[in-house]
């Protein structure tokens, strides 16, 4: 049943895994703001209820169906929760359960997350605004298939791409990712995968190095009837001696928070044991190097302006040696979950957490103008052709965001 039109101010719900604490961290933001506690809708009982209903006046949030083994199996089917494989199956479950859910003034478009949750297409729209990416033989519609370790070996020569990363197409938080690199008749992969002596691949919170071909072959192998998407590895900037990359949450158009993932690996992620970083130090390293910090937030702007229905992303940027040059690794839609880390400067968001700050734009949007980006201008961005996302929906050129408006099935994406 829908909930009732409320009285007051702006009420919001949320579709998620109610004991998980990215739910539990928005529903203080909103009560802080002092609004009621969000209504919590159970991915659980969406999938098992095929869908869930919302009132016209409900400010929706859908936040990661993750962490939880029951939504996990009723996605991805009776695997070990800690199995990579299946990624495929979950993005079919997520994004068919997607299409279940029934009005409201939606914070996150289906069309948006669908591309957002496929790294070729995603790739593929970032490439198609300008926005800097690392050049991939694997992106969009017309990219090469992969369907095992050959496919991956004829790309490398053909591309000469000696150092490359591997990644499941729909996969997060680094599942499944290889970071490759060849030369001088060997090759080695560092990786988050274990593999099992059975062949089955297991994520791990050990970062691990193969350095036998016939082992990258097998989770090759086994990872590519999932999807695979192959990117050139980008050398990274560094600080204090260790790989560095920035996660820069955008919100409303706006550059809100940023954080530094500092790694001795190449995967920088929290989770496997990368640290965060100096902040202050890679702005003055940014300005040394002769380029402006505007600049760089800027791009993360554009890139977030890709999916003007949505108010949050979280753009994963891989500064290049120097500090001079960047590029937008992936841009994700639950990357918001940085506890405590408050807003930057200039930002609007100063003092806020990132759910405090997506609280107070979905407020200002429900009645008032699109936002104005960190830089000052309007939030805009090329034009470009559009480009189709694996389920086949047109992905048109950014826009600015707008107003919200109540949600209808068969909204268009963009």
């Amino acid at each position: 049943m829908a909930r009732p039109a409320a009285l007051g101010g702006p009420r919001f719900a949320v579709v998620g895994n109610p004991d998980n604490r990215r739910v539990s961290l928005f529903a203080d933001a909103v009560r802080a703001a002092g609004l009621p506690g969000p209504r919590v809708v159970a991915w659980a009982d969406v999938l098992r209820e095929r869908g869930a209903e919302f009132a016209d006046d409900e400010i929706v949030r859908i936040d990661s169906p993750g962490e939880n083994s029951e939504v996990d199996r009723l996605l991805r089917g009776p695997l070990d929760p800690t199995r990579v494989e299946g990624s495929a199956r979950w993005y079919a479950g997520f994004t068919a359960a997607l299409r279940t859910l029934r009005g409201g003034i939606r914070l996150d478009d289906p069309g948006d997350l669908a591309v957002l949750f496929d790294k070729r297409a995603c790739h593929a729209v970032l490439e198609a605004a300008g926005v800097p990416v690392p050049a991939s033989p694997t992106s969009g519609p017309g990219g090469a298939p992969v369907h095992g370790w050959d496919d991956v070996r004829r790309l490398m020569r053909e591309h000469r791409m000696h150092r490359l990363f591997v990644k499941l197409a729909h996969g997060s938080s680094a599942s499944g990712v290889l970071a490759v690199e060849s030369g001088g008749g060997r090759i080695r992969a560092t990786t988050s995968v274990e593999l099992a002596p059975d062949g089955a691949l297991h994520n791990s919170l050990r970062v691990r190095r193969y350095d036998s071909e016939r082992d990258i072959a097998a989770m090759v192998d086994a990872l590519a009837p999932d999807g695979l998407h192959l990117e050139r590895w980008v050398p990274k900037a560094s600080q204090q001696g260790r790989a560095a990359d920035l996660r820069v949450v955008v919100v409303a158009g706006r550059a809100t928070h940023a954080v530094v993932r500092t790694s001795r690996t190449p995967l920088t992620n929290l989770h496997l044991g990368g640290s965060r970083g100096d902040l202050g130090a890679a702005r003055e390293a940014v300005e040394a190097a002769g380029a402006r910090w505007a600049d760089v937030l800027d791009v993360c702007e554009r890139a977030a302006s890709c999916f003007p229905r949505t108010l949050c992303v979280g753009v994963d940027l891989l500064p290049a040696v120097g500090w001079r040059r960047v590029f937008v690794g992936e841009v994700n839609a639950f990357g918001d979950l940085l506890p405590r880390l408050t807003g930057l400067p200039g930002s609007g968001a100063e003092g806020q957490d990132t759910y405090a700050a997506q609280v107070a734009a979905a407020v200002r949007r429900r009645t008032g103008p699109a936002l104005r980006s960190s830089t000052g201008s309007a939030v805009h961005s090329p034009t470009g052709p559009a480009v189709h996302s694996s389920t086949g929906s047109a992905v048109h050129s950014p826009t600015a965001p707008g107003p919200l408006r109540p949600y209808r099935t068969g909204t268009p994406h963009a």
